[in-house]
């Protein structure tokens, strides 16, 4: 009897296949996967893929993402409810009112939106290259959607009025300024690592506002051996697993999951193959007005 894993690695050879996975993903997911990577990571490793048929292991605005850029190709997510309640905080219909309210500035859509919206954006930007992306667009007024978080961050980096959609994750609202507090008293000497999707009092108490890829590559190259580490707790796998020498606490051990993030798995990365299903495809319509705002991004 073949284990899922030879059976999954049998199918991905077979239909030529690629399996991606977010740094919050289930380990197992996670381990089986060709590439792991924040969204900014997994949204250029999509577009540059020679491979026809991408599992996308993530949440659903991700695959939409791969799926804008790579009309061709066949991108599948294991669990099509696999989804992003942030993303979901805002429509189409609610940034063109928000648009209507400030016209003439342009809109800095954060990748965990749909489709939709970001046909509505100007330039599309992820938790590494926020303050990049909005940096370019020089003095224009700039709305930022959907995270209030993120979007304040990039406001205090700039020294700028940005104004805010109010969105947000519900996991990084969970992690809280005492649980940082407490951490940071049961390991004084830790580098506190925490996501800019956090809170503003959570983010204070950081001593790195990083996205998850950019927590890797900095634990990777620091001197130091401990760390407390302020997002989903599905980072660690992959921390751990690059720093055998080095120990990350979680900063919130038992509320900082994502639920959507652990819908995916072992059986469900099988099926997908066997079936080349659910398949994620983006109305050409909003597909072609969508892609201006990814590239633009990916050109900075």
């Amino acid at each position: 009897m073949k284990t899922i894993e030879e059976q999954i690695l049998e199918l991905k050879k077979q239909h030529g296949a690629v399996i991606l996975a977010h740094n919050y993903q289930l380990d197992e997911v996670q381990a089986i996967a060709d590439f792991t990577g924040d969204s900014l990571e997994l949204s250029r490793k999509a577009a540059n893929l020679s491979e026809d048929v991408v599992v996308f292991c993530g949440v659903h605005f991700m695959a939409e993402t791969a799926a804008i850029l790579s009309p061709d190709k066949t991108i599948l997510i294991p669990d099509p409810n696999a989804g992003c309640p942030m993303a979901d905080m805002v429509t189409a219909e609610q940034l063109r009112a928000v648009k209507a309210e400030h016209p003439g500035a342009k809109v800095v859509c954060y990748v965990n939106s749909s489709a939709e919206v970001k046909a509505e954006s100007d330039i599309c930007c992820t938790s590494s290259n926020a303050v990049k992306v909005c940096e370019s667009l020089g003095n224009e007024q700039i709305i930022f959607v959907p995270d209030r978080n993120l979007g304040s961050f990039v406001a205090e980096k700039l020294n700028r009025k940005i104004v805010l959609y109010n969105g947000f994750c519900p996991t990084h609202e969970r992690i809280r300024d005492v649980d940082v507090i407490a951490m940071k008293q049961k390991y004084p000497g830790a580098v506190v690592m925490a996501h800019p999707e956090c809170s503003k009092p959570v983010r204070d108490l950081a001593d790195e506002l990083l996205s998850t890829g950019q927590m890797c590559h900095y634990a990777q190259a620091s001197e130091k051996t401990e760390f407390i580490v302020a997002t989903e707790l599905g980072i660690n796998y992959r921390l751990r697993n690059e720093n055998p020498g080095k120990k990350f606490y979680p900063a919130n051990p038992d509320r900082a999951v994502c639920p959507n993030m652990k819908k995916i798995t072992l059986e469900k990365v099988l099926w997908s193959l066997q079936g080349m299903k659910e398949r994620v495809t983006v109305p050409p319509d909003i597909a072609e007005r969508a892609v201006g705002c990814i590239q633009r991004m990916l050109e900075i």
